[in-house]
């Protein structure tokens, strides 16, 4: 009797599903950062209207990232995309200081939220090449970030331009979700 043929399955790594959300961020954000993460390089975008969703590998750890735009027509919509998420990730203009505030409250209602509460959330303070842009340090007193004691959270100074400090915010949250998350 014919040996029976083996078939060969090809396992692919489970997406981990994160939601992306770029914050009066007019002229680049999560969809430029996950293009430099991707490729290496910023390609020519426009801001976000409604929401993109892109897959990205990064250490091993393949990210569905669903870049929702901060439109605030919008904003009610986002709960449709809460459920099984491990990450948030929240890109914050650092130097638009007259809207930071409306950033922060957005940023604590998404916490908030039941099906957001096992999410670990990574904070990318963009714009860093900007006069008068927040550091990190002035970025994490405005969006009040002290008082997060639920989840895990971690703030990056970042200018997507320039790819600087997005692999280290990434590296972050690789690590942090193959340790458990939250």
């Amino acid at each position: 009797m014919p040996a029976k043929p083996q078939s060969s399955v090809t396992s692919h790594p489970p997406c981990t599903h994160v939601l992306g959300f770029s914050f009066f961020i007019d002229n680049f954000g999560n969809l430029c950062d996950t293009d430099r993460l991707q490729m290496g390089e910023v390609v020519s975008t426009i801001p976000t209207i409604g929401f993109n969703v892109e897959t990205v590998q990064y250490n091993n750890i393949k990210f569905q990232v669903w870049d929702l735009g901060g439109q605030t027509s919008i904003r009610p919509y986002w709960r449709c995309y809460f459920p099984n998420t491990e990450a948030v990730i929240y890109v914050v203009d650092s130097s638009d200081t007259d809207r930071i505030q409306t950033a922060k409250e957005e940023f604590h209602a998404i916490l908030e939220e039941e099906e957001l509460k096992g999410a670990v959330a990574l904070i990318f303070a963009n714009k860093q090449d900007l006069p008068g842009a927040l550091d990190d340090a002035a970025v994490s007193e405005a969006l009040e970030l002290h008082k997060i004691k639920n989840r895990q959270w971690a703030i990056f100074k970042t200018c997507a331009i320039k790819g600087e400090g997005l692999f280290e915010g990434m590296d972050w949250l690789s690590n942090t979700l193959k340790s458990g998350g939250s």
